[in-house]
């Protein structure tokens, strides 16, 4: 009789395929559990929004629920102290405004100098004859009284100031000023060394600018404007404007 053969006997253990299953479902599962641990949520934060619907006044006080991971990147709440340094600021240009408008008004100077509020701070303009002779740029002993209050006021306040030159469009050509440009800008200079001088003013709250004829305030067509085009102004900035270049 021929024997029978017998089965081959499998390995002990799970078959190949398994092993190779088993792999793959581990490293999905390391996958998901990576998923899960970087999209868990931060408790602190989700109860926070959670008890802000119920406490909504919260909304009135802070601009944000959840506090900034990086703090210096929360907007800033303008403070009381600012708001109340602004308004002290603008009383001040005000207080100056109404003192140079009576100034003027007492000794009849209305027609020769304006002051003005705008943007920019207070303003006041001042023709050419106020201040100095025709083509010239030292300034008329005339002037001394005028530019000393202006001097005394800008004692009282910190405020930087601007002096600025304009020229009509008529041209000039000296040993002194080869143009416009020089007449204008030793004009500014003059004003800012006089305040300073007579008033022990920090120099460094003073700038003087020379425009020529480049900033018109009428056109050069007639007398009467060329006049108003020959003029120093000078500004006491509000720290509030930002000048455009």
């Amino acid at each position: 009789m021929k024997r029978r053969r017998r089965p081959a006997s499998q390995p002990p253990g799970a078959p190949k395929w398994m092993v190779t299953f088993s792999d793959l479902i581990t490293l999905i599962l390391v996958f998901f559990i990576l998923l899960f641990s970087m999209s868990q949520i931060d408790m602190v934060k989700f109860r926070t929004i959670a008890d802000s619907f119920q406490q909504r006044q919260i909304l009135e006080f802070y601009p944000s629920i959840i506090p900034f991971d990086n703090p210096s990147a929360e907007p800033e709440m303008e403070s009381e102290d600012s708001k109340q340094q602004g308004n002290e600021t603008d009383q001040d240009l005000n207080s100056l405004l109404a003192n140079i408008q009576s100034y003027l008004k007492e000794n009849e100077l209305s027609d020769a100098v304006v002051a003005t509020r705008s943007e920019r701070g207070v303003v006041l303009v001042l023709q050419e004859q106020t201040l100095f002779a025709s083509g010239e740029a030292t300034v008329l002993p005339d002037a001394y009284p005028f530019l000393n209050k202006v001097g005394v006021l800008l004692s009282e306040i910190p405020n930087f100031v601007k002096v600025e030159g304009h020229t009509d469009n008529r041209p000039i050509n000296t040993y002194r000023f080869p143009s416009n440009w020089e007449l204008s800008s030793a004009r500014a200079s003059s004003v800012v060394r006089y305040l300073i001088t007579t008033e022990d003013l920090d120099p460094k709250r003073f700038i003087a600018v020379g425009y020529g004829d480049t900033r018109p305030v009428a056109p050069n067509d007639k007398v009467e404007n060329l006049q108003k085009n020959r003029r120093v102004e000078v500004i006491i900035t509000d720290p509030a404007y930002e000048e455009q270049s």
